[in-house]
């Protein structure tokens, strides 16, 4: 199955797992809870999908890699104690905690959530001193006398053989302990997540063409050659800082990640074809509504490749505009329970000390919320801007708040909130021109063409052109899906922003 498939089948299981009966136990025994096996080739985001459940599912998330790990750090180490057995007392061995569940605790502890996902990534490359100790772990969820704490779902990840030299290979008694999932590179899977994550785009682009060129192992005269998607994903977030930066995009680097020597070479080509097709195009004039007649005709002549790498240009700019809007959007969203109540409070009569209270009190829980977030590791960029931005509102409004609030009069906070607002509107009125000037070009350039059916079936699923079309509509979009014949997939076109409004 592809990594998408593996995702819901693992978050499946665990939540049938932590699935308790009317007397508040377990409805499958921890000792029958099978762990779970990942076996896939490497680079393909078995870890990634991990932490995205755990997040998803609002439980605890502790990693390790097996590789890492001699029986000391997995067991524990012994000590000498002393036991009274009968009438005589003796000196016998005991081991320390293990490491792996001495973590689990201290997880528990610093998050006051009891249930969770243990990942054992490597697994089947652990040592043989460790292989009979593991074998017991996997079955009775111990190392030594230490328990694994209930509510705690392990879920291990390993190399077939081929991609790893390491590899033991498992026998039917571990096996049979187990729940196998087997997982495959999948293009189509990983293309969904990268355009959530804000993949490059001329990543984007050139795996819409080169297909093939996703996952690969081949051998080659100077020994194995790979592309995994942890390359593309890596090589994606170096190409953005550098060039921030200034600093070239070239073969040197690319071939840092990509350890093929004909991808490496055939992507840097790709690369300088599609920054030149930035400028050649007049990329901001097409979404600003100004585009040349030239262009049109440009777009008509070229080849399928060039315009499908236009397009994906095109895509990318106005998806990091509605990606910007929703930003705004959820940090509103945030700021709008909160504005509510210090109105309420306002007309109340309320002193503005008691208002000052729950400002505070409302930024100390979106600090809690982006400390508890970068802990777990698992805060993405959006969610950290949207959270961000209602801390500085907070704070804004902290700082300049007066505190003898005369009666009648309305907190300045009421007034920030309001512009937001219209800034969020004037946002998305932005966004979704551009979008409009973006649909009314591919029609016009690419009449005939399999083109429109691309940016429609993008468009549509695509998580943040979806929800951005979703939240505040867009009747050129309509058309075009309508003329697609797409729309069934119905998107929340009535919600608009006026929802924010107070």
């Amino acid at each position: 199955m592809n990594i998408a498939s593996a995702k819901q089948v693992i978050k499946d299981t665990v939540r049938i797992y932590l699935k308790k009966d009317k007397d508040g136990e377990y409805c499958i025994p921890t000792v029958r809870q099978r762990p779970i096996f990942m076996l896939g080739a490497p680079g393909i985001g078995k870890t990634a999908i991990m932490e995205q459940i755990a997040s998803e599912m609002g439980i605890s998330f502790v990693a390790y890699s097996m590789t890492h790990h001699t029986r000391q750090s997995a067991l524990g180490l012994p000590y000498i104690t002393t036991k009274h057995y009968g009438e005589s007392d003796y000196t016998i061995t005991e081991y320390t905690m293990s490491e792996i569940i001495a973590s689990v605790y201290e997880e528990i502890d610093k998050r006051n959530v009891r249930e969770g996902i243990l990942f054992l990534d490597e697994i089947n490359c652990v040592s043989e001193t460790l292989g009979p100790s593991m074998l017991q772990f996997l079955q009775y969820k111990t190392f030594g006398r230490h328990c694994l704490p209930e509510g705690w779902v392990i879920v291990t990840a390993g190399n077939p053989p081929e991609y790893n030299r390491s590899v033991r290979e498992f026998d039917v008694a571990t096996l049979d302990r187990m729940k196998v999932i087997s997982v495959e590179p999948d293009l189509k899977a990983w293309m969904d997540y990268a355009r959530e994550r804000s993949i490059h785009g001329a990543i984007l682009a050139y795996l819409d063409v080169k297909k093939e060129d996703f996952y690969v192992m081949e051998m080659s005269p100077e020994g194995r050659a790979y592309v995994t998607a942890r390359g593309w994903e890596d090589l994606s977030e170096m190409m953005k800082l550098s060039e921030e930066e200034g600093i070239a995009v070239d073969e040197t680097l690319i071939s840092q990640y990509l350890r093929s020597e004909r991808v490496a070479k055939d992507f840097a080509a790709y690369y300088d074809l599609y920054i030149k097709y930035k400028t050649d195009y007049h990329i901001a004039e097409i979404l600003e509504g100004k585009a040349p007649e030239s262009i049109y005709e440009k777009m008509k002549n070229a080849g399928f490749d060039e315009r499908l790498s236009v397009l994906s240009m095109l895509i990318e700019s106005v998806s990091a505009d509605m990606k910007e809007t929703l930003v705004l959007a959820d940090g509103v969203q945030l700021l709008t329970p909160v504005i509510k109540a210090v109105k309420d409070m306002v007309e109340r009569g309320s002193d503005n000390d008691a208002v000052y209270r729950t400002l505070s009190a409302a930024l100390e829980t979106q600090d809690n919320s982006l400390k508890i977030l970068r802990e777990r590791g698992n805060l993405s960029r959006h969610r950290k801007n949207s959270i961000a931005y209602a801390i500085d509102f907070y704070r804004h409004c902290l700082n300049g708040s007066d505190r003898e609030l005369k009666p009648g009069s309305s907190h300045p906070c009421l007034a920030g909130y309001s512009e937001r607002v219209g800034e969020l509107k004037e946002n998305a009125l932005e966004a979704s021109s551009r979008l409009s000037n973006l649909i009314s070009f591919v029609r016009k350039a690419c009449e005939g063409g399999n083109e429109p059916m691309i940016l429609a079936t993008r468009l549509t699923s695509d998580t943040w052109s979806s929800r951005f079309i979703g939240t505040f509509g867009n009747e050129d979009y309509e058309k075009l899906a309508g003329d697609m014949e797409i729309s069934e997939r119905g998107l929340e076109l009535k919600q608009k922003i006026a929802g924010f409004d107070i």
